[in-house]
């Protein structure tokens, strides 16, 4: 569905980004995936520590049920959650 990538940071919480190119969609795809996305990485943001994320997704993530987005995201993200 896409590319992580994950950076420490020194404020102690989370931070969260995403790209999304044009090749996801038109506008109101792109954004209809941005905000499952938002909606995912808010319920993750407890049980992460102070870390970057960057998430570049691909057209496939505009196919993609929000179950299917949380799964992946949640499978990525595994080795950093702390709960």
């Amino acid at each position: 569905m896409g590319t992580l990538c994950v950076l420490d940071n020194p404020l102690g919480h989370p931070r969260f980004g995403f790209a999304v190119s044009r090749k996801v969609g038109n506008a109101v795809t792109r954004n209809r995936v941005k905000r499952r996305l938002r909606e995912v990485f808010r319920h993750l943001r407890p049980v992460l520590p102070g870390i970057d994320v960057v998430l570049l997704a691909r057209p496939a993530a505009a196919e993609a049920s929000f179950e299917e987005l949380r799964q992946a995201v949640h499978g990525a993200l595994r080795p950093w959650m702390s709960a």
